[in-house]
């Protein structure tokens, strides 16, 4: 019995796996991996600041009691609302243990592209699998 349902669940999962592949899914997480290339300033310094408060698992919150600035300061700059002058930019490097000019790095970890890839095809799969799981146990329910 458990193989038989191994064997519906594998081709249950079949499908929906080639949908992803030859979807243009693939084309979204390209363009993730881009993203940084073809924005401006404001937006890479915006990225940049927002992946390395998350990096340090720190909330908008958090990040500016520890700067000495209010939470609507921070979120204004992660949505390119507002630009920091340097002084304030070299103080909430400094928060996030960064250097300033990393803040402005379209270079990030060379690892992080792909880190972003693997996270979404996991999603992606746990999305697919609890799919699929659901119709073989609603197959079986029905004989």
């Amino acid at each position: 019995m458990i193989k038989n349902l191994i064997n519906d669940l594998l081709g249950i999962l079949y499908l929906p796996y080639q949908q992803c592949v030859n979807s243009k899914k693939k084309v979204i997480i390209a363009e993730e991996v881009i993203f940084l290339k073809s924005k401006g300033i404001r937006e890479i310094l915006a990225a940049n600041f927002k992946a390395n408060r998350r990096k340090l698992e720190m909330t908008q919150e958090e990040l500016a009691e520890k700067a000495g600035v209010s939470t609507h300061y921070i979120a204004m700059i992660e949505t390119c609302r507002k630009y920091p002058k340097p002084d304030m930019l070299e103080q909430i490097a400094k928060t996030l243990k960064i250097e300033p000019y990393k803040l402005f790095s379209v270079e990030s970890d060379p690892n992080e592209p792909l880190e972003r890839l693997y996270q979404k095809i996991i999603i992606d799969m746990k999305q697919i699998i609890d799919e699929a799981v659901e119709k073989v146990i609603q197959c079986k329910c029905k004989k």
